[in-house]
């Protein structure tokens, strides 16, 4: 039997089977062997380098990466050709993108990758059509923009989830708040910092011995922690943690109250692509979501270049600003000299550790 008729069969128990107290460890026990499964079947096949395919080898480039995702036919390489100088074809049938179609999107002083990856199809996540590099490509995204249709309601957006789900990777989550070491020795030792409401000392226990680890030591911090979170400490390798900005176009196509429903919802914007309607509104979004930090830098009396701006992370300190201008930087580094939003005062002389944010001005001083 193979992986993907194995993997049905877990599927098929599950859906048998009740859910109640009874049948929870049961149940905790199939969904374990259901995310080992499912890594063994998106795992590399054919040649050392695990490639992913033709077309979808692109070098990642530019100050950030958005993956588009999205069922055939739904406007993605529209929008692509909207927002950046790329034309990727454009077709109104199914799998008109049969590669990953690179492009640029120019905002903020930043430069964006856009990829435009072919139509995911139910059943993706078992690799049908082309789902093992669609997937993989998604993986290596600083953000996936889901694009759906606004007159399929949320079907799409649901089994899209669900492809995504079953491959590792999480939407617009953060890792689970559970300490997880496997050790050599010492059997299992599981503590819990708050009484979980979810997740028990016994089905801890079982799960962890159902992936024969056997000597391990637990922490679970979160009174939420769901059977799941746990499965995905374990599985951390296969866990990709991914922000996501839905976008449902063809929105003159609904009623008003409908498309007043989905502008309101969480991480979402709207569009019409026929229509070149919300588009600047979709980047805007995109950029919010990203999160990424514009910072200056200006020499000793002279006034700083706002026309050119150094893109860092969120979060990003002095010492990320210095590796991004030159490497040796941080040898000769003496102090720095801040304008802006974290500064106390202007101008405030700050280590390597301070940490910047949006639009600051910054003087490095060398020793």
């Amino acid at each position: 039997m193979g992986i993907s008729e194995k993997i049905k069969d877990i599927e098929e128990e599950m859906r048998r089977t009740q859910k109640n107290k009874a049948t929870e460890y049961h149940l905790g026990l199939l969904k374990g062997k259901l995310a080992r499964l499912r890594a063994q079947l998106l795992e590399p096949v054919g040649g050392a380098g695990g490639s992913t395919g033709v077309g979808f080898d692109v070098s990642k480039s530019g100050d950030a990466r958005i993956a588009l995702v999205g069922f055939p036919s739904v406007g993605k390489s529209t929008l692509l050709s909207k927002i950046t100088k790329t034309k990727s074809e454009v077709a109104a049938y199914a799998f008109t993108t049969l590669t990953a179609i690179p492009g640029v999107l120019e905002y903020g002083g930043a430069e964006i990758q856009i990829l435009d990856l072919p139509g995911i199809i139910e059943g993706a996540s078992e690799g049908k059509g082309r789902g093992r590099q669609v997937i993989s490509a998604a993986k290596t995204s600083d953000m996936i923009m889901m694009v759906l249709d606004a007159t399929k309601k949320h079907e799409q957006r649901m089994l899209l989830e669900r492809e995504l789900e079953a491959v590792g990777i999480r939407l617009n989550k953060q890792p689970p708040n559970i300490y997880l070491k496997v050790k050599k020795a010492g059997g299992i030792k599981i503590n819990f910092m708050a009484t979980p409401k979810l997740l028990d000392e016994k089905m801890v226990y079982n799960i962890l011995r159902d992936y024969k680890m056997l000597n391990a030591e637990v922490l679970v911090r979160d009174e939420n922690a769901t059977v799941d979170d746990f499965i995905d400490v374990i599985n951390k390798d296969h866990r990709t943690y991914i922000k996501c900005l839905y976008v449902y176009n063809k929105v003159d196509c609904i009623s008003l109250e409908h498309l007043d429903q989905l502008a309101r919802e969480d991480h979402t914007a709207v569009m019409s692509c026929e229509l070149d309607l919300g588009i600047q509104d979709v980047v805007e979004r995109a950029w919010k979501e990203l999160n990424l930090v514009r910072v200056y830098t200006k020499r000793k009396g002279v006034q700083p270049d706002f026309s050119e701006a150094l893109i860092v992370r969120q979060n990003s300190t002095i010492a990320d600003v210095c590796d991004r201008l030159h490497r040796s930087l941080k040898e000769d580094f003496k102090y720095a000299l801040v304008w802006g939003k974290s500064a106390v005062h202007v101008p405030q002389r700050v280590s390597l550790a301070h940490v910047v944010q949006d639009e600051d001005v910054i003087s490095i001083v060398k020793k």
